[in-house]
């Protein structure tokens, strides 16, 4: 089995919730239980959120392309944008225990995404831009 669609959406604030339904049809899809598809849900609106807010920043204008692959293990979801060059694989996860004056501002989102998904990728390839690929294995019964 194997189901590939994808859109693209304005890096807008307001695509945020087309984006969402977007990401429920993949999840459907590919027969994600409730949890797993909230996974899914919660990670790919942080990304897009992040993309936004700082791929594109004050500038605005882009886009942000979502595109989704259902295959026999697991579903993968691929964004790409064409913002400033940022890569969440190389953030380091948050001290947790240290005290919350202590802490800096952010970083929880991408912390959260890695949490939420079986497998977070990025690169940046020249022409296409920024690529986050995030994975989520679909539990098969055999």
């Amino acid at each position: 089995m194997q189901t590939l669609q994808k859109r693209v959406f304005p890096s807008k604030l307001s695509s945020l919730a087309k984006i969402a339904c977007f990401v429920a049809t993949a999840t459907d899809a590919a027969g994600l239980d409730e949890r797993a598809a909230y996974a899914v849900q919660m990670a790919v609106d942080e990304a897009c959120s992040n993309i936004i807010e700082h791929a594109y920043g004050e500038q605005g204008g882009g886009d942000v392309e979502c595109e989704y692959e259902v295959t026999d293990k697991s579903l993968v979801i691929t964004l790409r944008d064409q913002g400033h060059p940022f890569d969440p694989t190389a953030i380091a996860d948050p001290e947790l225990d240290a005290r919350l004056e202590q802490r800096p501002l952010g970083g929880l989102g991408v912390y959260l995404m890695r949490q939420l998904m079986d497998a977070v990728d990025y690169h940046y390839e020249a022409g296409i831009g920024n690529v986050l690929t995030l994975v989520k294995h679909r539990e098969v019964c055999t």
